[in-house]
């Protein structure tokens, strides 16, 4: 249960990296709405309520403002602490801090989990940053 809390929260952060539409939508396994992001990198869940933000220098901030994390743009991820927690790879494939498969990101936009389950989509979002749905949970 832990592991799929942080991958739903990795699929939302990945939507606080993406400023490059004006609303993104985000999807769970079952194709249902589950949030999006708007063009000013506002987070919104699927009842449109703020539940975060994405800064440009890849800074991620919960709904109340508090500090998440970042992604650095090597791919390395690290929590509200600067602690390495995890990393995107340029093939989409997403390791937490210990080297672990913990998911991937297809180049379609589906988000897979560590077992190849399907968990969402992101259609349109640069897999770097979508890959913060598996470390930070906003919802």
């Amino acid at each position: 249960m832990k592991k799929l809390l942080i991958i739903t929260g990795f699929i939302f952060a990945l939507a606080l990296c993406s400023n490059t539409v004006s609303a993104q939508d985000f999807r769970d396994g079952y194709g249902h709405n589950i949030g999006k992001i708007e063009s000013d990198g506002t987070v919104r869940d699927g009842y449109g309520h703020n539940i975060g933000k994405i800064y440009d220098d890849g800074t991620v901030r919960d709904g109340n403002g508090h500090n998440k994390g970042k992604i650095e743009s090597d791919g390395t991820v690290r929590d509200g602490y600067g602690h390495n927690i995890g990393k995107i790879y340029d093939d989409g494939t997403v390791r937490d801090g210990y080297g672990h498969n913990i998911g991937k990101i297809y180049d379609d936009g589906t988000v897979r989990d560590g077992n190849g389950h399907n968990i969402g989509s992101a259609k349109g979002l640069d897999k770097r940053k979508a890959a913060l749905m598996f470390f930070f949970h906003l919802m």
